[in-house]
């Protein structure tokens, strides 16, 4: 068994290193960043954010340091991934949280000019601040389409780890549908099937699992209301609504794993499938086929997502039509670039993206598959292996 899964302190560094050189022609004299997962990418630090602003300072010369609440200063200080910490004492507080980060910026030289990926902490839970223009005096350059456009393309660590919640969602989903009947609550099926998936995880891998992640502890797999009619919905809420037999049930499940994540979805049937049912889910199924052929390096995102379209045309569906094709994914569940019409990314190897064309019908339901799938230099593999055909996802009623 290996004896680590998290992300190396090395690549951490080489991730800097490759910002400041991406930055080099914008003359920065530092970059400044404020949101969670850009700090987790960069800095290896996953925290809650709150009203408490937290900021990560990477300086031109390569020093990486963070400015943070005092709860957090023990958290900060014991990542080898940073060569300072900073720390303020509450928000609002006195001093304020700003005056902190304003020294920070000028011991580090940073100054003049400074990329960030947005011009100050954002006004989340409470938190009213000035811009970073306006607490350095310096111009702020944005950067993160160049932040996005690294982070689309994984890493052998950074797939390894996408592989791994692959394998905890999967187990989590086989549950769900285990556990599955006419009668019981979504509630109670997605609770035993998250909590016994989760319990297995760790028996396998609890020394060396952390989720890293403010949303979600664990394996976990549900339908988040997707039942029924309201599977029709692609983003309904969960309501602890009563399975009943002919019910089209949409499905969901992950497992962060050192903050990375997988995407698993399916369409299962309580009961035997109607002709109505059987047609519309093997027009989804040949839509997800289309996109997942349409995947290749040097194609472009909106090229996947017209194919889809064209059947979508070809067979009178665009009234069952919600949304595009798929999106990228790693330590967010949707990340850019989007397989999308107006998305003309070039794709490339090392990009994971979900697969998830969908056909909603208002009386009928919702029918969507949604996979995850690793871009290679000579096409696609697929990271996610749960049956897609109907016979294996119908269940007794």
């Amino acid at each position: 068994m290996p004896t680590s899964l998290a992300i190396t302190p090395e690549e951490h560094r080489a991730r800097c290193d490759a910002l400041l050189a991406a930055t080099e022609g914008d003359a920065v004299s530092g970059i400044v960043l404020f949101d969670p997962y850009y700090v987790l990418y960069y800095a290896g630090f996953a925290f809650v954010p709150t009203e408490r602003p937290i900021a990560f300072v990477l300086a031109a010369d390569g020093t990486r340091a963070l400015v943070v609440p005092r709860l957090e200063v023990e958290h900060a200080e014991a990542k080898s991934t940073l060569d300072r910490v900073e720390h303020y004492l509450e928000y609002p507080g006195d001093p304020r949280p700003e005056t902190v980060l304003a020294k920070t910026l000028s011991d580090l030289g940073v100054r003049g000019t400074i990329g960030a990926d947005q011009d100050g902490y954002p006004w989340i839970l409470g938190y009213r601040g000035p811009t970073l223009a306006d607490l350095s005096g310096a111009t702020v350059i944005r950067v993160g389409e160049r932040i996005e456009e690294q982070m689309a393309i994984k890493s052998e660590a950074e797939v390894a780890l996408i592989r791994e919640s692959v394998r905890w969602g999967n187990l989590a989903h086989r549950l769900l549908q285990r556990y599955t009947r006419a009668g019981a609550t979504e509630t109670e099926v997605s609770q035993r099937a998250s909590n016994e998936a989760t319990f297995a995880m760790l028996d396998a891998i609890g020394e060396i699992y952390r989720a890293q992640s403010f949303v979600e502890t664990g394996a976990s797999a549900g339908y988040r209301g997707q039942i029924g009619r309201n599977s029709a919905i692609p983003h309904s809420l969960a309501g602890n609504i009563v399975f009943r037999a002919g019910d089209v049930l949409v499905t969901g499940a992950s497992a962060p794993v050192w903050g990375y994540l997988s995407e698993l979805e399916r369409t299962m049937v309580l009961g035997a499938p109607t002709a109505e049912q059987e047609r519309m889910f093997e027009h989804m199924l040949a839509l997800q086929d289309l996109a997942l052929d349409a995947i290749r390096p040097g194609r472009h995102c909106s090229d996947v997502d017209g194919t889809v379209r064209a059947y979508f045309e070809e067979h009178g569906l665009w009234p069952c039509w919600r949304h595009h094709t798929g999106h990228a994914i790693g330590l967010r569940y949707h990340e850019g670039p989007f397989l999308d019409s107006g998305d003309d990314t070039e794709i490339r190897p090392g990009m994971v993206f979900t697969v998830e064309p969908g056909l909603y019908s208002p009386e009928l339901g919702g029918f969507r598959h949604s996979d995850t799938v690793l871009v290679t230099e000579s096409g696609t593999e697929m990271l996610t292996y749960y049956p897609r055909d109907l016979a294996s996802l119908v269940i007794p009623a």
